[in-house]
């Protein structure tokens, strides 16, 4: 199912940039600025069976998106200058861009930052206080190992235990797909619950992939300590703010910031929002985030930076740079802001057709 999903946004993307109707309708749709959204930066090829291939773009692609935004005149800023910008009004006067990474993967000590520092472009990196201490679970990448490494798994669903076999790619992901979006429709301790039980009768150490692939705060002082590097806050425990209480949700980021505060030594102005869904945050967590006084909070719901957010600091979109759209013309037509446009349209429509 994702791969044909994948396919189609990828023709749609491909007919607007042959079309050049990106272009066309960029002076309309490509608003002041973007805010980039990464997650693992590394060179490896992905495996077969690479449910979180997403995630990952390789140091060439990096490196090919910084001269792309380069040469279309962007300002690659740091987000306390886009802050600014926004904050003040100037953000419709020149266009500007900014790169964030979620979770703190160690690749971007070892593959992202090098290549900002050769360009000399800033990075914004937001850090889950749990996963830095070493007893956060990153259930996603816990559960890609699960199913990697067995051959079946006992899934209890509402209509019963069912029995997925796992012997090959195909049976993997088939079995993803029923389990990713059964997961994702309960609250995180559940989820936490679930994967544990699998990873033990796997006899894999649920923690393992977090502590292997997340920076601990030794790493993350002394990458904090470069002048290209802000750090932010993304919740204590990586949790679906939208399925927690409200005094919960304020407690993961409150103590998120002041957590990375007083790790780092120094002001946490800045916070990202978890999860790949626009429903896994909204106007509560915007007001909370509001209330707490940091200068951005970013979501993950996908879009460029309007000529005039002022209101809407703690709401902001991102361009996740997918692994699976690692090309040029994709990238042209994403920052000329027309897909987002029509799929604001699209759904505009929707509900009168449907009446």
């Amino acid at each position: 199912m994702q791969d044909v999903t994948t396919n189609i946004l990828k023709a749609a993307l491909s007919t607007l940039y042959y079309t050049r109707m990106d272009a066309a309708l960029a002076p309309i749709t490509q608003g002041s600025g973007v805010i980039f959204m990464l997650h693992h930066v590394r060179p490896e090829p992905p495996a077969p069976f690479a449910p979180n291939r997403i995630l990952s773009v390789t140091p060439e692609f990096l490196t090919s998106v910084i001269e792309h935004v380069r040469a279309r005149d962007f300002d690659i800023v740091s987000l306390d200058e886009a802050h600014e910008r926004m904050k003040s009004g100037e953000a419709s006067r020149r266009r500007f861009a900014t790169f964030t990474f979620d979770d703190g993967y160690r690749d971007n000590i070892e593959h992202a930052l090098p290549i900002c520092r050769r360009f000399g472009v800033p990075m914004t990196i937001y850090l889950a206080p749990d996963f830095c201490d070493g007893n956060g679970l990153a259930w996603w990448l816990t559960l890609e190992q699960v199913l990697a490494e067995t051959e079946s798994i006992v899934v209890p669903l509402a209509d019963g235990e069912q029995v997925l076999p796992l012997t090959t790619v195909a049976e993997k992901y088939s079995a993803l797909n029923v389990i990713y979006p059964w997961l994702r429709a309960m609250p995180d301790a559940s989820v936490h619950c679930h994967v544990n039980r699998w990873a033990h009768a796997a006899g894999i150490d649920p923690f393992a992939a977090c502590r292997a692939l997340v920076m601990n705060w030794n790493e993350a002082r002394a990458i904090a300590k470069d002048p290209l590097v802000t750090i932010g806050a993304h919740t204590m425990t990586h949790t679906s703010l939208a399925k927690c209480s409200r005094d919960e949700a304020c407690w993961q980021m409150a103590a998120s910031i002041e957590h990375v505060e007083h790790e780092l030594g120094r002001d946490c102005r800045h916070f990202a929002y978890p999860y790949g869904d626009a429903g896994s945050a909204g106007p509560r967590e915007f007001d909370i985030a509001r209330a707490l006084g940091v200068h951005t909070a970013v979501t993950t719901r996908k879009g460029l930076i309007a000529r005039d957010v002022r209101g809407q600091l703690t709401g902001l979109p991102r361009l996740s740079l997918n692994g699976d759209f690692q090309n040029a013309r994709y990238l042209r037509v994403l920052l000329s802001g027309a897909p987002f446009k029509m799929m604001d349209l699209a759904k505009a429509a929707l509900p009168r057709r449907a009446a």
